[in-house]
């Protein structure tokens, strides 16, 4: 039987009315799963005096958490070239809820620590999700799909800490957790409806072999290498202006509370939400114009950032506008590369978000650094050389990477 989309016309419409059905549940499962990683920012002190942890030592349980989400990232996400899909996101999403029971019932600092890392662990079921979803969508539904699914976990990650800082002043640091694992047994039963059963993929190698194929795919892909690297440029600014605006906002002469400093999270939003249509423009083959496009964009929105300590209306436009030049490379990228390897999406994304991880954990560090050394000033300027640079990495890619040239 053929199989081109002519002769298989019901096919495809079927496929792709589904993928738009599903697309927003994965969305909001992808965004839940994410979140889980940052609840514990804004908890730090509450759980460092309910188990009597020093304020120095705390900080390692978002360290920890971290550590494992890069672990899960290489040991969970490949499995879905290798086991049903549909099978693998249910197991994790119900170990990922008993994770989280884990967390809001321990009673001391080593089932803590298990309970976080599992928590970490096991919140790549969010990139085992963005795989499926690319899967699940027709090609020319692809980019789309993508956009609203990786939307959720942007917005997952900006909206955590108002939701776990906002639930733990109702009613403590362990409803957080209490909660989170409530929706995520419910999220398991919407994804069972919404998901349609499949036949379990031929296994053609053992795990194993399975792993080491990833480092092969880095080598056999220059797509994939150039966008990881650009994946590793625009994290590591997300993470530039998100782990260290809190430092000047808190101080004098704004001196925010943590409350008001939270709700900048929602001009995030807004910017996401907006780059989740960049998925249309890579459908219609103009993934590289997006990109060049987000990354001067990117670049310009440093320039409102730098005034956050004159005016905070300046500021939510350059952080609009950040977030929006994020999310619209994060999308085209893995719009690009899930679309050159059907067979290998799941590794190809577990490769890809090895390097975001890398970015915002560098981008971390590096801006509360500078910012200790040459203050908001200073990580403006760091987070427009960063800019700049992925800027020029990608036009010299372009020019000098024929494998790209059908997306141009």
């Amino acid at each position: 039987m053929s199989s081109s989309p002519e002769a298989r016309p019901n096919y495809t419409e079927s496929q792709a009315q589904f993928s738009r059905k599903a697309a927003l549940l994965y969305a909001v499962v992808c965004g839940s799963a994410v979140a889980s990683i940052y609840f514990s920012q804004p908890l730090l002190d509450v759980i460092a005096i309910d188990f009597g942890i020093s304020k120095a030592i705390v900080g390692t349980i978002v360290t920890a958490t971290q550590i494992c989400y890069a672990i899960g990232l290489f040991l969970l996400v490949p499995l879905g070239d290798l086991l049903n899909p549909r099978r693998l996101v249910t197991g994790m999403m119900v170990l990922s809820a008993i994770a989280l029971s884990i967390v809001s019932v321990a009673s001391n600092t080593v089932v803590l620590f298990i309970g976080m890392g599992m928590v970490g662990f096991l919140a790549v079921v969010a990139q085992v999700l963005v795989a499926l979803a690319a899967a699940q969508s027709s090609q020319h539904y692809r980019g789309q799909t993508i956009g609203l699914v990786t939307s959720g976990i942007v917005i997952g990650i900006l909206l955590a800490r108002t939701f776990s800082g906002t639930l733990s002043d109702l009613a403590g640091w362990r409803s957080v957790y209490i909660v989170s694992a409530a929706i995520t047994v419910c999220m398991v039963g919407a994804f069972l409806i919404v998901t349609p059963a499949s036949r379990r993929p031929s296994p053609q190698f053992s795990y194993s072999e399975l792993l080491r194929s990833v480092k092969d795919l880095f080598v056999q892909i220059p797509l994939l290498r150039i966008r990881a690297l650009l994946a590793f440029f625009i994290f590591s600014d997300f993470s530039i202006l998100w782990s260290s605006m809190v430092l000047p906002m808190s101080s004098s002469p704004l001196s925010l509370s943590h409350s008001a400093i939270g709700l900048f999270g929602l001009a995030g939003v807004a910017g996401a939400v907006a780059a989740s249509r960049a998925g249309r423009l890579a459908d219609r083959g103009l993934g590289q114009r997006t990109t060049g496009a987000a990354l001067l964009l990117l670049t310009a929105s440093w320039l409102p950032i730098g005034f956050l300590q004159h005016s905070l209306w300046l500021f939510v436009v350059g952080v609009i506008m950040l977030d929006f030049a994020v999310q619209a490379v994060h999308v085209t990228n893995q719009s690009m590369i899930l679309s050159v390897r059907p067979e290998a999406r799941s590794r190809l994304t577990a490769g890809y978000m090895i390097f975001y991880s890398i970015g915002s954990a560098t981008g971390a560090v590096a801006s509360t650094w500078i910012y200790s050394w040459a203050g908001w000033f200073g990580v403006c300027i760091l987070g427009t050389s960063i800019s700049v640079i992925a800027f020029l990495f990608w036009g010299y890619t372009l020019k000098n990477d024929s494998n790209e040239k059908r997306f141009s």
